[in-house]
C-alpha cells in the first residue's frame, strides 16, 4: 500500500497555485476553507470522517475537496494538484532567476486584519514554504477605511500577535522571522498616517499614496517629498499608484520623478518593485531612473493573500530588464542588515 499523504498540506497547495494563477476568489477560498476544517486532525481521524461518508457532510468541505482529501489519504497527488502543477508556468530568464534565489525576504504583505484574505499565521507558514528568510505584516494604515486600516490600538494588538508568533517559532526551532511594519498612507500634505511614536516601534514603515491620485504634478511632487524626507519612511511603496489590467485600470500620477528618486537616495528610501501583475510598479521608464539616481530597492509582492505570495518572480523580471543590480535590492539582505538603515 502507498502511504498516504497530508491532504491539508495538498489543499494548501492547490489554493496557493490557484492564487497565483489569478484564478477566482471563490474557488481559492474553497480549499483553503477545507484546509481549515481538517487542520488540527489527525490522519487516522481524517480517513475514518472518509470512510463513514461524514466528510463531504463536514462544514466547509464539498465534493471536489473531499475527493481530493480522498485521494491524498490513498497517496496519490490529488488530479486536481497534477493539474496545476503541469501548467505552472515558465521560467525566468539566468539573470531574473539569479535575482529571485538571491531575495530572503518580502516587505509588503496584507493580512487579514486588513484587507488580505489569510491570517498572519497562514502568511507566515508559505513564506517558510517558499524558502524566505523573514516575512515583513504591511497592513494598511487607519485613514484607508475601505481597506480595513489598523488603529493604533489595533496594530498594537498586532504587534503582541507578531511577538507571540515569533517565540512559538523559535521553541520549535526555526529561525524564521516575522517582522513588524505597516504601509502607511502618505496624507494630502505629506503626512504619514498613523502615530509617529507607533512607526518608530515598527520594524519597517512602507509609505504609499492611495487618495487623490489625479493632484497635479507640482503638489504631488511635494506631498511625496515630505513623507520621503520623515525619518520613519524605509520604502516607497507602488509610486505611480497605476493599475495596468482589470476593472479598476488607472493611469499614473503625475510627479517630478527625479526629485522624487533622488531624494530616496538621499535619505536612503528604497523604491518598491511591486510586483503585483496589474499594477507592476514603477513602469519601466521610472525604473531606470531610479537605477541611475542611485536609488535602493525593495521587490516586494503587495501580497493579501497566501498564493500571490509567489509573485516576487513578475518583479524579479523587471528589475533584471531594467539593470537593477542584487546589491541595491533590500530584501536580498539578512534580517539584521535590513534592519540595520
Amino acid at each position: 500500500m502507498t502511504d498516504p499523504r497530508d491532504p491539508v498540506a495538498d489543499l494548501r497547495r492547490i489554493a496557493f497555485l490557484l492564487e497565483r494563477a489569478h484564478e477566482s476568489t471563490y474557488r481559492v477560498r474553497a480549499f483553503r476553507t477545507a484546509a481549515a476544517a481538517l487542520r488540527g486532525k489527525d490522519p487516522d481521524e481524517i480517513a475514518h470522517l472518509r470512510t463513514s461518508g461524514e466528510l463531504a457532510k463536514l462544514r466547509g468541505v464539498g465534493e471536489v475537496t473531499a475527493r481530493c482529501v480522498a485521494e491524498s489519504l490513498d497517496g496519490e497527488v490529488p488530479v486536481y494538484l497534477r493539474r496545476l502543477e503541469a501548467t505552472e508556468g515558465t521560467p525566468l530568464d539566468e539573470a531574473a532567476d539569479d535575482l529571485r534565489s538571491a531575495l530572503r525576504g518580502d516587505c509588503h504583505t496584507h493580512t487579514d486584519a486588513s484587507d488580505g484574505g489569510s491570517p498572519l499565521h497562514e502568511m507566515a507558514e508559505t513564506a517558510i514554504t517558499l524558502g524566505h528568510e523573514y516575512l515583513v505584516v504591511t497592513d494598511h494604515s487607519p485613514r484607508l477605511t475601505v481597506a480595513n486600516g489598523l488603529s493604533a490600538e489595533r496594530l498594537r494588538a498586532q504587534l503582541r500577535q507578531v511577538a507571540d508568533l515569533n517565540t512559538q517559532l523559535s521553541e520549535h526551532g526555526s529561525t524564521f522571522r516575522v517582522l513588524t511594519g505597516i504601509e502607511v498612507d502618505i496624507l494630502d500634505d505629506g503626512a504619514l498616517d498613523q502615530d509617529p511614536d507607533l512607526l518608530g516601534e515598527l520594524d519597517l514603515v512602507v509609505a504609499s499614496v492611495h487618495s487623490k491620485l489625479r493632484m497635479p504634478h507640482d503638489e504631488m511632487t511635494e506631498r511625496m517629498l515630505t513623507a520621503i524626507a520623515n525619518p520613519h519612511v524605509d520604502v516607497l511603496g507602488h509610486c505611480t499608484g497605476r493599475m495596468v489590467t482589470g476593472r479598476r485600470k488607472r493611469p499614473e500620477s503625475e510627479f517630478d520623478a527625479r526629485r522624487i528618486f533622488d531624494a530616496c537616495a538621499e535619505h536612503g528610501v528604497a523604491v518598491e518593485i511591486n510586483s503585483r501583475p496589474e499594477r507592476l510598479d514603477p513602469p519601466k521608464r521610472l525604473l531606470r531612473l531610479a537605477v541611475e539616481a542611485g536609488c535602493e530597492f525593495s521587490i516586494d509582492t503587495d501580497a493579501h493573500a497566501p498564493g500571490q505570495m509567489d509573485w516576487l518572480d513578475h518583479g524579479c523580471t523587471r528589475a533584471a530588464e531594467c539593470g537593477v543590480p542584487a546589491a541595491r535590492v533590500r530584501n536580498t539582505r539578512p534580517v539584521d542588515a535590513l534592519l540595520a538603515r
